[in-house]
C-alpha cells in the first residue's frame, strides 16, 4: 500500500523556491488526503536502503511531524488520528521503524530512533505497543555496535517522551541496567558508550526506586564517575550533565560521594576543554540552587523531622569551591562583552560564585577579599576584571553590614575606574557591578546609606558620562542608573535626583538616538531606565515630566509616518514603537496618579489615543500588547471620559481578545477590559454583549492557552461591577461557566506549576463571584444570586478542605464568603451556619498573621453576623 515518494522529498529539499513549494503542497495534500497510506511510505523510504541519504532522513522528520507538534491542540489532533489509524498500517510503519535501527546510515537510524520514541509517547500510555520496550532490550546485546547505538539512543528518547508512571519497575530495572552497562569502561565502541550515557540522563527520572538501593545506587554513581574520565571528550561531556541532574532529582542521597565528586569536578574545571569544565562548573551551581531552596523554604530553623534536610555541601567545600571559581574567571574570553549569548568557563564560574554566596551569605566574604586586593590594581586588564567580577558577584547574599564598609572604600576606585581603566571589558563589569550595589545596598532596605550629598553628583556625572561609551559599557551604565533610582523610591517627597533630572532624561533620550543603539540591547535599556526614573520621581519633578510628553509622542509620530519599510525594518520600528508606547504608559499612570498633574496632561489625551489607534492599525504583536497596556493607564486616568473613545477602539478590543495565537496579547487585552469596565462604569453597556459573548467563546476553546482563563473570570467580576444589575442578561452563561471551572479547581493535583496555577484559577473565580454579588448588592434583583449560594459555598468547602491555598486565594475566598452575606441577608446567614467549614474558616483567617487576610476576615465576620441577626 505504499507509494513512491522519494522524487517528492528530493524536490522539497530543492534550492528552487517554486519547485520546493509544490513539493510541499503536494506531501500536504498527500497526508490530508489519505493518512495512512503516507505515513507507511515515509516509513518505508526510511527503512529503504537504497535510498538516497537526505530523503530518508526527511522522511523521518515529516513522519515525526505528523505525530507530535507544539501546540497543545494540534497535538492532541495529531495523537488522535493516529491512534484511530487501521492496525495494519501501524503494524507495518513500526517494523519499519525497528528495523531501520540496524541501518548502516547514522542518520537514518538516528531518525528512526526519534519516531519511534514519539509513537511509544503516544501508544504506551494507552497500554498499546507492549513488546516494543522488551525487543529494543533484545536488540542491546546484538551486534553490530551501530544497532546498540540507535537502541540506546532510542531508549534515551522514549524515556524523555513519556511518564515514569507509564512504564512498570520491572521494565525500568531491565532499561537501566542495560543503559548502566553501555556506559561502563568495558563498552569498548564510543558511540554505544555515548548513546548510553545520553540515555541514561533522561532515565534518570525512572529511577527513583534505584536510587533508594544502596547497592544499585552505588553501582550508578560508580559507572557515571568513571564516564567523567573516558577519553572521549562528548562522553565526558554528558557524564557531567548526568551529574548535574541527579545533583537535584536527587540531591538527598549524595552525601556519600560528594568528596570524590569535588575532586573530579575541579580536575575537569582546571584541566579540562571547555564544555566538559562547563558542566563540572554547573554541577556545583545546581547543589547551590538547591540550598538555597531548601534554606528559603525551612527559613533556616531545622528541626530533627525536617523532611528535606540541607546537607551544607557547599559550606563544607567552601574554601576549596571558592579558590577553583576565583581562578575560572580569569579565563575570559577577548570578546565576549559583545557577543550577547556568550557563555564561557569565566561567566559560569562568576555566575556560581554568585549562587555560593547566596547561599552561604557572609561566610564567603573574607574568602573573595584577598583575591580582590590582589588582583583589582594590576597590568593585566584579565586581574582587574576578575577583581571586579568577583566583588559583583557575592553582593548578594551576605548582610549589609558586612558589605557596605567594602563598598565604601570601592565606590570611589569603581567610580574612577568605569571613567580611566583603558580596558573596555573592565569598564563592561565595572558598570555592572555598580549597578549590583545599587541594587542590593541602596535604598529603604538598609541603614546606613553608601549614597551621600558627596557622592551622588560624582556617581551621577560618572553614570551619564559612562553612557556615551561602547553600547556594552552604556548598557550597563543604563542598568546603574536605573537601580539607582529605584533605591530612591520610598524616600519621602524629596529626592537626591531631583537636581539632575532634566539632566538624566536628556542623556538617557540621546543614547536611544545614537546610531548604534541597537546593539547590546542599548535602546532598550535606556528606555527602561528612562521609565524607572519618571515612575520613581517625585512631585517636584511632575513639571518636566509633563514637558516629556509631547516629546515621546513626538518620537511615536515619527514612526507612523508610512514609508515602504523591509520586514526587517518594519520588525525594528515595531519594536521602538512598543518601547515608546511602554513610556508613554509610566508618564500616564505617573500624572494621572495626582489630581493636578491629571489635569494638565489631559490636553494630551485625545492626541495621544489618536497615536495609539494610529499603532494598532500598524498591527504587529508586540506593539499591540504595549500599545493596549497604555490605553488600560489611559483609561485608569481618564474615567469616564473615555467612553468618547470607545467607538473607534472596540474593534481592536475585540481583535485582541480574538488572539488566540498569541495568548499573551490576548491576556493583556482581557487585563484592559478590566480597567476599562471600572474607568466607564455603565457606560461600558453598550460593549457588553460583544466582550461577554468573546469572553464566554474564549473560555470553552481548548485552543486558548490555559494561562488566560482565570483573568477572564476576574474579568466578569469587573464587568458585574461596573453594570450591576445590568448583568442579569449574562448571568446564567457566567455561573454555568464558573462552576464547571470551580469544580475542576477542586480536583487538580500535581507539581509546583499546577498548583500555582490552580491557586490562579481559583482566585480568578473568586474575584468574579465578589464582583457578580457587589454588582447586585442593594438592587431588586439580588434573589436571582440565591440558587448560586449553595454552590459557591461548596466550592468554599472545597478549597478549604484541601489545604493548599495561597494567601491571595484565601484573601479573595474569605472576601466572598463576606460578600455573599452582605449581599443576600437572611437568604445567605442560614447557608452559612449550615456549611461545612465556614466558620473554621472564618476562625483561621482571623488569627491570621497576614493582616490583609485578617481585615477581610473581620468585615466578613460582621457581614455574617448581620445576615444571621436578621
Amino acid at each position: 500500500m505504499a507509494m513512491e515518494v522519494t522524487q517528492v522529498l528530493l524536490n522539497a529539499q530543492s534550492i528552487d523556491g517554486a519547485v520546493r513549494k509544490n513539493a510541499e503542497d503536494s506531501l500536504k495534500q498527500f497526508q490530508e488526503q489519505n493518512l495512512p497510506v503516507f505515513l507507511v511510505s515515509l516509513s518505508g523510504e526510511l527503512a529503504n536502503e537504497e535510498k538516497p541519504v537526505e530523503t530518508r532522513k526527511l522522511a523521518g522528520l515529516v513522519l515525526k511531524n505528523a505525530l507530535d507538534a507544539k501546540e497543545q491542540h494540534r497535538k492532541f489532533e495529531l495523537v488522535q488520528r493516529w491512534l484511530s489509524l487501521d492496525g495494519n498500517a501501524k503494524s507495518q510503519i513500526k517494523a519499519c521503524l525497528l528495523k531501520t535501527l540496524t541501518s548502516p546510515v547514522s542518520d537514518a537510524r538516528s531518525t528512526a530512533s526519534q519516531v519511534i520514541a514519539k509513537v511509544a509517547g503516544i501508544e504506551l500510555p494507552h497500554k498499546q505497543w507492549p513488546e516494543l520496550i522488551g525487543s529494543l532490550l533484545s536488540n542491546v546485546h546484538q551486534l553490530p555496535a551501530q544497532a546498540k547505538q540507535a537502541t540506546l539512543e532510542t531508549l534515551g528518547y522514549l524515556c524523555e517522551e513519556v511518564s515514569p508512571d507509564v512504564i512498570d519497575q520491572d521494565q525500568v530495572n531491565k532499561i537501566l541496567t542495560a543503559v548502566v552497562q553501555g556506559m561502563s569502561s568495558s563498552e569498548g565502541n564510543t558511540d554505544v558508550r555515548l548513546a548510553a550515557t545520553r540515555a541514561l540522563y533522561n532515565a534518570l527520572g525512572f529511577a527513583q526506586a534505584n536510587f533508594s538501593n544502596d547497592m544499585e545506587r552505588d553501582y550508578i554513581m560508580r559507572v557515571v564517575c568513571e564516564a567523567t574520565l573516558s577519553p572521549e571528550v562528548r562522553i565526558r561531556q554528558a557524564a557531567f550533565e548526568c551529574l548535574v541532574s541527579i545533583s537535584s532529582t536527587y540531591y538527598e542521597k549524595l552525601a556519600p560521594y560528594i568528596q570524590d565528586i569535588f575532586n573530579i569536578t575541579a580536575k575537569a574545571v582546571r584541566e579540562d576543554e571547555e564544555p566538559v569544565a562547563l558542566q563540572a562548573i554547573e554541577f556545583w551551581s545546581s547543589i547551590c540552587d538547591e540550598e538555597i531552596d531548601i534554606l528559603e523554604e525551612y527559613g533556616g530553623d531545622f528541626t530533627g523531622d525536617s523532611d528535606i534536610p540541607c546537607f551544607y555541601f557547599i559550606k563544607q567545600a567552601l574554601p576549596a569551591l571558592v579558590s577553583m571559581l576565583l581562578e575560572t574567571l580569569l579565563k575570559q574570553e577577548e570578546d565576549q562583552d559583545q557577543d550577547e549569548g556568550a557563555w564561557n568557563i569565566a561567566m559560569a564560574g562568576g555566575t556560581c560564585l554568585g549562587l555560593v554566596a547566596r547561599t552561604v551569605g557572609d561566610d564567603i566574604v573574607p574568602l573573595v577579599v584577598p583575591f580582590i586586593e590582589e588582583n583589582i590594581s594590576k597590568q593585566d586588564w584579565r586581574q582587574r576584571e576578575a577583581a571586579t567580577y568577583a566583588f559583583g558577584s557575592i553582593l548578594e547574599g551576605p548582610s549589609p553590614e558586612k558589605l557596605i564598609p567594602l563598598v565604601n572604600v570601592a565606590l570611589t576606585f569603581m567610580l574612577s575606574a568605569l571613567t580611566k581603566d583603558p580596558n573596555s571589558h573592565v569598564k563592561d563589569t565595572t558598570a555592572w557591578t555598580l549597578g549590583r550595589i545599587f541594587e542590593f545596598l541602596h535604598g529603604s532596605v538598609v541603614d546606613s546609606p553608601i549614597i551621600s550629598q558627596a557622592n551622588c553628583q560624582q556617581i551621577i556625572t560618572v553614570l551619564l558620562q559612562s553612557m556615551k561609551d561602547t553600547p556594552n559599557v552604556a548598557e550597563k551604565a543604563c542598568g546603574a542608573l536605573y537601580f539607582l533610582a529605584q533605591g530612591y523610591e520610598e524616600m519621602g517627597p524629596s529626592s537626591p535626583l531631583t537636581p539632575f533630572f532634566q539632566e538624566i532624561v536628556q542623556s538617557l533620550l540621546t543614547v536611544t538616538h545614537r546610531e548604534d543603539a541597537g546593539e547590546s540591547r542599548l535602546r532598550t535599556a535606556a528606555y527602561e531606565t528612562l521609565n524607572e526614573v519618571v515612575r520613581c520621581s517625585t512631585d517636584e519633578t511632575a513639571p518636566l515630566v509633563l514637558q516629556l510628553v509631547p516629546v515621546i509622542m513626538m518620537e511615536l509620530h515619527n514612526t507612523l509616518e508610512g514609508q515602504k519599510l523591509s520586514s526587517d525594518e518594519r520588525e525594528k520600528q515595531s519594536e521602538l514603537q512598543g518601547l515608546l508606547c511602554g513610556c508613554l504608559q509610566v508618564i500616564i499612570q505617573k500624572l494621572g496618579a495626582s489630581e493636578p498633574t491629571k489635569y494638565v496632561f489631559m490636553q494630551y489625551a485625545d492626541q495621544i489615543m489618536g497615536l495609539f489607534l494610529r499603532v494598532f492599525a500598524c498591527r504587529s504583536a508586540t506593539v499591540h500588547e504595549e500599545a493596549m497596556l497604555a490605553i488600560g493607564a489611559l483609561a485608569y486616568a481618564t474615567g469616564a471620559d473615555f467612553a468618547k473613545y470607545m467607538p473607534e477602539f472596540y474593534r481592536y478590543l475585540e481583535m485582541g481578545l480574538q488572539n488566540f495565537e498569541e495568548y499573551q496579547v490576548c491576556a493583556v487585552t482581557v487585563g484592559v477590559v478590566g480597567d476599562i469596565s471600572r474607568a466607564l462604569e455603565e457606560k461600558i453597556v453598550p460593549y457588553c454583549d460583544g466582550i461577554m459573548t468573546q469572553l464566554l467563546k474564549n473560555l470553552s476553546s481548548n485552543q486558548l492557552h490555559r494561562s488566560v482563563k482565570p483573568p477572564i473570570f476576574s474579568c466578569f467580576g469587573d464587568i458585574a461591577l461596573a453594570v450591576g444589575e445590568y448583568f442579569e442578561k449574562y448571568l446564567m452563561w457566567a455561573m454555568s461557566a464558573l462552576q464547571s471551572a470551580a469544580e475542576l479547581s477542586t480536583h487538580i493535583a500535581g507539581d509546583d506549576e499546577l498548583v500555582e496555577y490552580t491557586n490562579s484559577l481559583r482566585n480568578g473565580i473568586l474575584e468574579a463571584y465578589s464582583g457578580i454579588f457587589q454588582g447586585f448588592k442593594n438592587s431588586p434583583k439580588t434573589q436571582l444570586l440565591i440558587p448560586y449560594a449553595p454552590h459557591i459555598l461548596q466550592f468554599l468547602d472545597g478549597i478549604y478542605m484541601k489545604k493548599d491555598m495561597d494567601d491571595v486565594v484565601m484573601k479573595t475566598a474569605i472576601g466572598v464568603l463576606g460578600d455573599l452575606a452582605d449581599t443576600l441577608g437572611s437568604h445567605a446567614g442560614s447557608m452559612i451556619q449550615q456549611s461545612v467549614s465556614s466558620k473554621d474558616f472564618l476562625n483561621e483567617c482571623l488569627s491570621s498573621e497576614d493582616l490583609m487576610i485578617k481585615e477581610s476576615a473581620e468585615w466578613a465576620k460582621l457581614a455574617i453576623s448581620r445576615a444571621i441577626s436578621v
